[in-house]
């Protein structure tokens, strides 16, 4: 066999290969996004197709009749408007308390300040669930219920894993950008603000995404803290839709379940390179 056609034949098993791989992930791309379409066509289905068998895939003819009766029928635009103001408090609480506390970690020198640390990251061992009673009683004490202070304070102390997700980041910068900041008479907070958080953009991305998801859809507290229902938000207020007397119908819940999940979508797809290039930088430097 000449090198020419083993070249070929090693050319062919590469293409055979990249082939089936990208058939691969495309299945299970389209069955990763088929709940997501099924959620959507449902939403804009006149409720006479939704008990037809077999399923009608493609809605004939396509309504908006269950985001109308949605918007009007409950107070949705308070509900978004809740679940907004407590989403981007609990991100600006979660970054600036996490980026103070994970910049402390990485370059300031102090006794324990590994063993600190370590025990930082113990705490995301413990299940919520095992805190959940005391800290209740603490924002009852407090009385913090029916408020949304118990549902954005906390994030003001900070975060074990976004902690950790900008220590890693903080450590693949060149030390030697403090140093000289440091010799040119900046002060700690002049060198985290004028230095590091300039470049540390994709990880801030990362943990705002984060954060956005975990408090767009957050629906276990809410349960617990909120008891009036016009302070729900978006996800307390569709389970709550459920078991409406007047009677929620299957469209008008999926097309909550659209509105509630729109944000996210749109949010992932604007900041999708800093969302990766992000999760690639921080699990750089061990």
């Amino acid at each position: 066999m000449t090198v020419r056609s083993q070249g070929l034949g090693i050319r062919r098993t590469r293409v055979v290969s990249h082939t089936l791989t990208h058939l691969v992930l495309g299945a299970g791309g389209v069955l990763a996004l088929f709940p997501l379409y099924w959620m959507i066509s449902t939403s804009v289905k006149p409720m006479t197709q939704y008990y037809d068998w077999p399923p009608r895939w493609i809605p004939n003819p396509t309504t908006f009749a269950a985001y109308v009766e949605l918007w009007t029928m409950y107070p949705w635009p308070i509900f978004l408007r809740n679940t907004l103001v407590i989403t981007a408090v609990a991100m600006m609480g979660n970054l600036l308390s996490s980026t103070i506390v994970a910049y402390g970690f990485t370059f300031f020198r102090a006794p324990g300040r590994d063993f600190l640390f370590v025990v930082l990251l113990c705490t995301m061992m413990l299940p919520g669930v095992v805190t959940l009673v005391p800290t209740f009683i603490i924002f009852r004490t407090l009385k913090w219920i029916d408020t949304y202070y118990a549902l954005t304070v906390p994030t003001f102390f900070g975060s074990a894993f976004h902690i950790f997700l900008l220590r890693q980041f903080f450590r693949t910068l060149p030390p030697e950008l403090k140093d000289a900041a440091t010799i040119d008479g900046c002060s700690e907070l002049g060198i985290l603000w004028r230095i590091v958080l300039p470049l540390c953009g994709p990880a801030l991305a990362v943990i705002a995404i984060f954060q956005f998801q975990f408090r767009w859809n957050e629906f276990m507290r809410p349960m617990i803290y909120l008891n009036t229902f016009k302070k729900y938000t978006v996800a307390l207020a569709l389970y709550t839709l459920r078991g409406e007397p007047q009677g929620s119908t299957p469209t008008q819940l999926m097309a909550g379940a659209t509105l509630m999940s729109l944000p996210i979508i749109i949010a992932f797809a604007l900041f999708q390179r800093y969302f990766i290039q992000g999760v690639a930088l921080t699990g750089i430097k061990g």
